[in-house]
């Protein structure tokens, strides 16, 4: 029998050093930087309007503000009025009559509101071939550089509301040269022209000098329309 074999040796590993105790004068270890991210891009600024061109338009009452130069600061208060109470007094079942005939009348800056309401979409108004709900804008001016909006008549008329603009001077002279030869006098004057169709049917928004407002609401109202539907926006 041969000898047998002797088995290997193992020489066991040396123990590992112990661990340093943390120092605690040593400053805490640094975080890697987080990645930075490229800085926005920004849209570069129009220039500004050359001095005294602004898209207002100029009239006896706001060279002040047309005339300003570009960068200006102004100060502004938050808008006035209530708005028109539409949802009440035109829509609905208030009235025994219901509403088919919208009348509107505005002067000077009064058209804003106006132009609001019309374009809102909250008269339900209609083309008159249509059969809907029939719609008439009475917007009474000093003179034809006055009136605001024109480029908006066309656009409201296909909507379904009539246009019918009045001048008060024509015969004042125009910075644009423009001659009227339109429908003259004042808002009250073309009213009391036209009458009112199916005042009982009918409603009204107005906007503007105060006499102008007061002298066709009473017009209004002794036509027949109710006075709840009479609606001002103050």
């Amino acid at each position: 029998m041969p000898p047998p074999t002797p088995s290997p040796s193992f020489s066991p590993s040396p123990a590992p050093p112990p661990a340093r105790p943390p120092n605690p004068s040593a400053p805490p270890p640094r975080r890697p930087p987080k990645p930075t991210r490229p800085p926005a891009r920004t849209k570069p600024r129009p220039p500004p309007p050359p001095p005294g061109n602004s898209s207002s338009k100029k009239t006896d009452n706001n060279g002040w503000l047309t005339s300003l130069p570009a960068q200006a600061t102004v100060s502004v208060s938050q808008p006035m009025g209530s708005g028109f109470p539409i949802a009440d007094n035109i829509e609905g079942f208030k009235y025994d009559f219901p509403t088919q005939n919208i009348l509107l009348f505005a002067t000077g800056s009064g058209i804003a509101p106006i132009r609001s309401a019309i374009e809102s979409r909250q008269l339900n108004v209609a083309r008159p071939d249509s059969g809907g709900r029939t719609c008439t804008l009475y917007y009474g001016v000093r003179t034809p550089d006055d009136m605001s909006y024109v480029s908006k008549f066309a656009e409201w008329e296909e909507m379904g509301v009539q246009v019918v603009p009045v001048v008060s001077q024509p015969d004042v002279p125009c910075e644009s040269g423009a001659k009227w030869g339109g429908r003259t006098g004042y808002v009250q004057n073309a009213l009391e022209e036209d009458g009112v169709p199916i005042p009982r049917n009918s409603g009204a928004l107005l906007c503007g000098v105060k006499g102008m407002t007061e002298s066709v609401k009473s017009m209004l109202m002794e036509a027949g329309v109710f006075e709840g539907r009479c609606l001002t926006n103050f």
